[in-house]
């Protein structure tokens, strides 16, 4: 009984125990060594909360019995701010605060600055004793951490990746082999060279070396390396510069040990490396990567390996290859994954060589100038299922005799030829293991009637994108209605008509991507019956559907990821229940219909979405405060409806963060003031609120927003001055045109080295400009029209070599045209149309372990996992628009155009002197507009030179002398006016584009003459004698520069009646004769006034 009870005794204290420890987790002294961890790692999220299990931290991991910790994950943990960097950019990590976690086997420190591990109190060694696994990789660590690093018996992988280590000496020194049960080393990116291999002789249990990324050149005896490192069996010298590999030298041993996989991708660069011999070497492995590489030969039938290879896999991607290899690689006979992939291979296929490999498995063509037909020979390769031949330009339709006898394919690829779809797609009728089915961009014919086919396959993935078709297909390919198991179906821009084809979603109840973009269906979104659960995306953007979206949608799709209906013509108002869908990063895209009401407050609420593009419908009212409120949105679209009142006011200090990165509320009817709360969204990337009633002051937040790229306040009442203390490093383009700003640009923008587009037309401006407008190095787009800016233009703008656009007109600017404004070179600029300041992608369709099918090699190595990128990427939506004046209109440019718009717009200004000879080196410029200034001198004739000018305007100046000839030459010009100047002598003869202009080119100069004017040459003998006396004063005034006649006839004026006003001071005699004079002529006056008003009133 004694017995009895003391067993139950000791059972309840066991349970105690054991209660006690899972309520405590791992042991007190190690949660204590955690939290002084957390002083170096301070971006790590651990908290002491009492009774909390510090095993279920992140990046903690303990053994199940002991509940001791095993494993640390302390990657990219350490943070600091930038004063902190700048004054001590390195971690000294002290190894102490790892002893007490004695059961300690894996440790990652990757990215985390660190310098050294400091082992003044206690060696790494002790530290470290049982340590199995080490990952330092991103660091700053040197040689010297090698020597701590050694002496751990225990470990067996260690990643030493991107550091700064530039010997291996220090695995030298001591009796002992260092690291003895090492088996993986990754030593890529470093310093290391040739003489390094030799110091990793002691490393005999290392199975895997990578090696890649450093200084290794010239010849590397790879017999020598192998019979130091018995066991390896996988090495990567990728990234090195090396010549070659020294052949073995006994060649009736060629085995190079155990290795069975070999990287040296990007080894061989400057042709001198022998494919063949190297393919020798190598003979003894399974699998080589040759990416990337250039080599001094090819493969002929004369130089055929002489070697009995085990290559079983042989990657070759982007080298430089030709066709001769594909009849040779025969040699290769145990080859059975083959893949070259932009190797510049060209012609047709040949029909030996290659063929006779019957063990091939795998086979990448992809992304070369291959064309013609498939050869019959291709049905040899029976045991082939992954065949990749997109990218080339290979024809055919109907069946294929090649394709249709490879029955066991699961994995085809014919994007981008020449086929005739679907009819091609008849040849795999018998293919029962097909999985994976692409023909994107080919040519979409209509299916013919007969002969009528049922598929043996049943496909996970069938892409069909924007291929080729001159009518409207009616029918989508008649195979698919056989199909019950598709995973993602792909028929985007392919203009298909009729209904949307939702019964595919009816038969195949697995879909998860179902993608209709850019076609012609019509109709209303008549959606399935039934619930579809897995279904993740769906994208019937840019078609022809009209009517409501469906109350049910969020039922029939309660999976939903990715909704993109823009571009159609929905009416209605938002269905609700799209906030009450859980899924995680929620993407809807309504934009571009006709859509009506407000944002619903479910919607608003949603803790899912992620992107909300609402833009161009007609939606009204006020924006609910809640949209603003959301801590998962990221990208807000609004622009383009009836929105109204304030933009709500909220408070996002009670945030724990705040996610908003984009928002576009412009052309909208908003009014009043911006929120403060808006400058405070520190991650802030883009706002638009452009062509509204904003009004007030732009407040001085605004400065602090130092992610800040792209700001329009634009076509709104904003007024007062710029905050000087603006000048965010980040923003590239700011549009602050059609304002009611005021004051000067002293030291406003002049602090940012990456702004491209700078917009400040039509406000009040005034002042002149500065210049420190030099400092903006990357400044495109330049535009100050419409205010009241004067002074001379500022050399210094000649500094802005990516200038391209230049608009000042309608100013009051004086002085001469900077002649070294020759030096822009006006090139095409992508960065003026960059709007990209955020990408959100789906991830695509994955199936983790099974790969639909495919091998991880094949998904992931190949390119087989593209055909389940759904293509439900977001991207920053805000379009940089630019308007600018030419050809006498205005334009907005955006996109490609903008890109390659190039002009200077200096007109209505009072700019004096010769117009520049030196701009005629701008050879890129498109448009020129100098018009309405005060310019002088001849045209220059060095505008022939401007051979991509379109519109060139030098009306309303005083130029003189000849339109030159050469300008026939400028055969893009399409407008030309030279219009109230003193030009004379004959216009250029009428040929090419000088044919289409008519006569308000050249009016108002008096001695131009020819065609299209009504002004014979042949009458006007000389302009200073064929003119009529009766017009003497108007020559005068044609022929001199009205500012000096006025100037010289004040002068004279002044002159004169000085002169008359000293003489009568001088000579009292003349004084006294000159007022008699001047009271005789009163008198007169008088008395002729007095009898002219009696005769009146007798009268």
């Amino acid at each position: 009984m004694e017995a009895k009870s003391l067993w139950v005794l000791l059972t309840t204290l066991l349970f105690i125990i054991q209660g006690w420890r899972q309520i405590e987790g791992c042991l007190e002294q190690e949660r204590i060594a955690l939290f002084q961890l957390k002083s170096f790692f301070n971006d790590s999220n651990w908290v002491d909360v009492k009774g909390s299990n510090c095993c279920e931290w992140e990046g903690v991991e303990c053994n199940v019995t002991s509940e001791r910790v095993i494993g640390l994950d302390l990657g990219f943990k350490r943070q600091w701010d930038n004063r902190e960097w700048i004054s001590d950019p390195y971690g000294y990590l002290n190894v102490s605060l790892f002893l007490p976690f004695e059961e300690l086997k894996s440790l990652d420190l990757s990215g985390n600055e660190i310098a050294d591990l400091v082992d003044n109190q206690v060696s790494v060694s002790s530290a470290f004793n049982k340590l199995e696994t080490l990952v330092l990789t991103q660091n700053y660590f040197n040689d010297s951490i090698l020597s701590k690093l050694k002496s751990l018996t225990n470990l067996k992988t260690l990643e030493l990746n991107f550091n700064s280590i530039k010997s291996l000496r220090q695995f030298q020194g001591e009796k002992a082999q260092p690291m003895i049960n090492l088996e993986v080393l990754n030593l890529d990116y470093n310093s290391l060279n040739n003489n390094d291999l030799a110091y990793l002789k002691g490393l005999s249990s290392l199975r895997s070396l990578s090696i890649g990324g450093n200084q290794l050149e010239g010849s590397v005896g790879i017999t020598e390396l192998l019979d130091t490192l018995s066991n390896l069996e996988e090495l990567d010298m990728g990234g090195n510069e090396l010549k070659e590999f020294v052949p073995i030298k006994n060649k009736e041993n060629e085995s190079l040990g155990k290795l069975k996989v070999a990287n040296l991708n990007g080894v061989f660069n400057n042709g001198t490396a022998s494919l063949i011999q190297l393919l020798e070497t190598f003979s003894s492995v399974n699998t080589i990567y040759l990416r990337g590489n250039y080599f001094n030969d090819t493969f002929s039938t004369q130089d055929e390996l002489q070697v009995s290879s085990k290559i079983e896999e042989l990657v070759l991607d982007r080298s430089s290859l030709n066709n001769d290899i594909l009849q040779s690689i025969g040699a290769l006979a145990s080859l059975k994954i083959l893949s070259l992939s932009g190797c510049g291979l060209s012609g047709t296929l040949p029909t030996q060589g290659w063929c006779d490999l019957r063990k091939f498995e795998v086979l990448d063509l992809s992304e070369n100038a291959l064309k013609g037909t498939l050869p019959s020979c291709l049905a040899n390769l029976s045991s082939l299922h992954y065949l990749d031949i997109s990218g080339n330009q290979f024809v055919g339709k109907g069946v294929s005799i090649g394709l249709a006898n490879l029955t066991l394919l699961r994995f085809i690829s014919l994007s981008r030829n020449l086929f005739e779809v679907p009819s091609i797609f008849i040849s795999f009728a018998n293919h029962s293991h097909l999985k994976v089915l692409s023909s994107n961009q080919n040519k979409l014919v209509e299916e013919p009637t007969i002969p009528k086919w049922v598929p043996k396959f049943q496909l996970k993935a069938f892409r069909l994108s924007n291929c080729t078709t001159k009518e409207l297909q009616t029918e989508i390919p008649k195979f698919l209605y056989y199909q019950n198991n598709l995973s993602i179906i792909d028929l985007s821009y392919n203009n298909f008509g009729g209904k949307v084809p939702f019964w595919l979603l009816e038969n195949n109840t697995r879909m998860e991507a179902f993608l209709m973009k850019g076609n012609s269906f019509m109709g209303h979104l008549n959606l399935p019956s039934h619930p579809n659960p897995n279904i993740s995306f769906v994208d019937i953007s840019d078609n022809k559907i009209q009517g409501p979206i469906p109350a049910n949608i969020c039922s029939i799709f309660p999976q939903l990821n990715g909704l993109n209906l823009a571009g159609n013509s929905l009416q209605g108002n938002i269905p609700p229940c799209l906030g009450s869908l859980t899924t995680w990063n929620l993407l809807l895209d309504l934009s571009h219909n006709q859509l009506s009401g407000g944002i619903p407050e479910m919607l608003a609420q949603s803790d899912s979405l992620r992107f909300l593009r609402l833009s161009n419908n007609h939606l009204s009212g006020k924006i609910t405060p809640t949209i603003f409120c959301s801590t998962s949105l990221r990208l807000l679209y609004l622009d383009g409806n009836n929105f109204d009142g304030n933009i709500p006011s909220i408070d996002i200090s009670t945030f724990l963060s705040y996610s908003l990165v984009d928002m576009d509320l412009s052309n909208n009817n908003l009014s009043g003031e911006l929120p403060r709360w808006i400058w405070n969204v520190s991650n802030l990337n883009a706002l638009a609120v452009s062509n509204n009633q904003l009004k007030g002051l732009i407040p001085m937040e605004l400065c602090y927003l130092d992610s800040l790229r792209i700001l329009d306040l634009s076509e709104n009442n904003f007024s007062g001055p710029i905050p000087s203390c603006f000048g965010p490093q980040s923003i590239i383009h700011l549009h602050l045109s059609k304002n009611r700003l005021s004051g000067t640009l002293t030291n406003a923008f002049f602090n940012s080295s990456s702004l491209v587009t700078l917009d400040l037309s039509e406000n009040q401006l005034s002042g002149e400009i500065p210049y420190q407008i030099g400092t903006l190095s990357a400044l495109s787009v330049l535009l100050l029209k419409a205010n009241y800016f004067i002074g001379e233009i500022p050399i210094e703008i000649c500094k802005l070599y990516s200038l391209s656009i230049i608009d000042l007109s309608q100013n009051k600017l004086f002085g001469l045209i900077p002649s070294c404004l020759s030096r822009l070179t006006l090139d095409p600029n992508g960065e003026k149309s960059l709007t990209k300041t955020y990408w959100e992608g789906s991830g695509g369709i994955f199936e983790r372990g099974n790969y639909f099918g495919l091998t991880e090699f094949e998904f992931f190595t190949l390119r087989g996992g593209e055909s389940f990128d759904v293509g439900f990427e977001i991207e920053n939506q805000m379009e940089e628009k630019v308007d600018y004046t030419t050809k006498r209109a205005s334009y907005t440019y955006k996109g490609n155009i903008l890109e390659y718009m190039s002009g200077i717009d200096f007109s209505c200004n009072r700019l004096t002197g010769e117009i520049p000879i030196e701009i005629g080196n701008l050879s890129e410029i498109r448009s020129l507009n100098l018009s309405h200034n005060n310019l002088t001198g001849h045209i220059p004739s060095t505008f022939s030179k401007l051979k991509q000018i379109e519109s060139l305007d030098l009306s309303h100046n005083n130029l003189i002398g000849r339109i030159p000839s050469q300008l026939t030459e400028l055969y893009t010009l399409a407008v030309f006016n030279v219009s109230h100047n003193n030009l004379s002598g004959s216009i250029p003869s009428p040929k090419a584009q000088f044919g289409t202009f008519d006569e308000s080119s050249y009016v108002e100069n008096p001695f131009l003459c020819g065609p299209p004017l009504h002004k014979n040459c042949s009458d006007l003998d000389s302009p200073l004698t064929t003119a009529p006396n009766t017009s003497n004063n108007e020559e005068e005034s044609g022929l001199m520069d009205k500012y000096v006649f006025w100037v010289t006839f004040f002068v004279s004026y002044v002159i004169v009646l000085l002169v008359i006003v000293l003489i009568l001071y001088i000579n009292p005699y003349w004084r006294l004769a000159w007022f008699s004079f001047v009271e005789h002529c009163i008198k007169t006056c008088q008395y002729f006034l007095l009898q002219f008003s009696i005769f009146k009133r007798s009268g």
